[in-house]
């Protein structure tokens, strides 16, 4: 039998609807990142407006608190890029990713900087100096420097949070608080062990799960990890299998929601770098004019992409003026009045959520 075709706006819903929105949920943080396999958070307030635009009710403090107790971490997992993740996802994800991460690293700038340095040297020198406590990178560079004369410090450190696993501490990434990112030991933070030979097929289908359906190129761009071919073929009993508007195939699991393309989906601000815009290599389902992701990342909170009818259509921005917090919004493309409606609707709420100590807050489109 042939397989079932899947339009770019079929994968559209079914994105929308495992990344949670096409409706807000009744979920606390730590099930929503889990669900989502975290939140991108190199902007550390990022994760603050990717859970509020995802979840009803949505307390920012059950969010820090949950990172003030050790049970969520900011740590360098997928694309080798600082994710904030629960500590128990992070005992399987880190060291699943740490072969990606270290060949990643061999052809940076850092590890360039650094030619003829043993950079397992590097990484155990490192692990000794972030042995109960905490270090900043420039902190840890200026320690490291001591040990290897002559080499560049910067390269130093980023070795060692790359190759080391290890995680920014708070008040780094508390909502409302500030800090600069310093580096402790994962193992010492959480108190729980690493895993030791973790496997990608549970990873695999938990992506499925959050982003499918996907083709093998997807999961690797969202991972970074190889020889996924084998681990599909492994899994393939447990999947179904489409094509998209493409003809390329497409896995996903049997039982997962897979909305009418139709389905109305209502304007939904993202953070900076939100993972639904970076998960696929194919991105047509979520930017259908092949548009990059515009926006660098910040402090998070102030600035952001946004979905209208599903698809990335424009940026946003909070801008303060004395007492009043206004959300603006540039878009790429003439909005309906109703979809104008619906973002100006939508934004009013985003600039409460961001600045509640202002006493009015708007929004306008551009």
């Amino acid at each position: 039998m042939a397989d079932e075709v899947l339009s770019d706006r079929a994968l559209n819903r079914a994105l929308l609807a495992r990344q949670l929105l096409l409706e807000r949920h009744a979920m606390d943080p730590a099930e929503a990142i889990e669900h989502l396999v975290g939140l991108q958070a190199q902007a550390p307030n990022a994760p603050y407006v990717g859970l509020w635009t995802r979840l009803a009710p949505f307390d920012p403090g059950a969010l820090a608190a949950l990172i003030e107790d050790r049970a969520a971490i900011r740590t360098h997992v997928m694309r080798t890029t600082v994710h904030l993740v629960t500590a128990r996802d992070g005992a399987t994800l880190r060291p699943l990713m740490q072969p990606v991460m270290d060949r990643s690293f061999a052809s940076s700038p850092w590890a360039k900087k650094l030619p003829g340095v043993d950079l397992d040297a590097v990484a155990a020198v490192g692990r000794e100096l972030l042995a109960g406590g905490a270090l900043t990178r420039a902190q840890l560079g200026e320690r490291l420097a001591a040990r290897f004369p002559g080499e560049d410090p910067a390269s130093l450190a980023h070795t060692v949070t790359i190759k080391v696993p290890a995680v920014q501490v708070p008040p780094r990434g508390i909502w409302g608080a500030s800090g600069p990112a310093a580096w402790a030991l994962t193992e010492e933070w959480t108190g729980a062990a690493l895993e030791a030979e973790p496997t990608a097929d549970a990873v695999v289908l938990r992506y499925l799960a959050a982003f499918g359906p996907a083709s093998i190129p997807d999961v690797r761009t969202w991972s970074g990890l190889t020889r996924l071919r084998d681990v599909i073929e492994r899994l393939r009993p447990r999947l179904r299998s489409f094509r998209d508007a493409r003809g390329r195939e497409l896995f996903d699991l049997p039982g997962a929601p897979r909305p009418d393309g139709e389905v109305p989906a209502p304007p939904r601000f993202l953070p900076e770098y939100d993972n639904v815009l970076l998960s696929h290599a194919d991105r047509a389902r979520i930017k259908g004019d092949g548009r990059l992701v515009p926006l660098p990342p910040g402090n998070g909170g102030v600035c952001g992409t946004l979905l209208v009818d599903g698809f990335l259509r424009g940026l946003w921005r909070v801008e303060r003026e004395g007492p009043v917090a206004t959300v603006r919004v540039e878009p790429f493309d003439r909005f309906t009045r109703a979809e104008r409606a619906a973002v100006v609707a939508e934004g009013e709420r985003l600039a409460a959520f961001t600045a509640p100590d202002c006493a009015r807050h708007g929004a306008a489109v551009a």
